[in-house]
């Protein structure tokens, strides 16, 4: 069951989703709180699951990225043994950088960061089309993202 935060929670939280480097005396400003009270804030929201982790955005570009997909898979069986295999190759995927357990026609989402077209096609090919599990593949090419909240 999902517990709720308050509004200086919700303040840090929301200050923490858009820059995670903030200080604790900058995210104090924010909400109105001393450093040492959003210490103890943020030790509570990390032990509750609230905060599950603090990542840096990096340029894909720069970090040898560059192309970026996102595909749908569709499993051959609809079976637990089908889904935990598939699961275990794509997290092993370094290319494969989310993975979405879905509803629909296909049973999975996935985001793959490669060099370039010939390297994801070497993936496709050579990786994710040779999973026994995996019946259809579809790719949709990212040309540009407007709108990228991610972090």
């Amino acid at each position: 069951m999902r517990s709720a935060i308050d509004p200086f929670d919700a303040c840090i939280v929301q200050a923490l989703s858009e820059d995670g480097a903030l200080s604790n005396a900058a995210l104090g400003e924010r909400a109105g709180l001393s450093p040492s009270a959003v210490s103890r804030r943020l030790a509570e929201l990390r032990r509750r699951g609230v905060i599950r982790g603090t990542r840096a955005i990096v340029d894909p570009v720069h970090a040898g990225g560059g192309f970026t997909a996102y595909v749908t898979v569709g499993l051959r069986e609809h079976s637990k043994e089908a889904q935990e295999g598939f699961e275990r190759a794509v997290a092993a995927a370094p290319e494969v950088r989310e993975c979405h357990n879905i509803t629909g026609a296909v049973e999975y989402l996935l985001r793959v960061e490669v060099p370039d077209l010939a390297a994801y096609k070497a993936w496709h090919t050579d990786r994710l089309g040779t999973l026994p599990q995996v019946r259809t593949i579809t790719t949709h090419v990212v040309m540009g993202s407007p709108k990228d909240l991610r972090a």
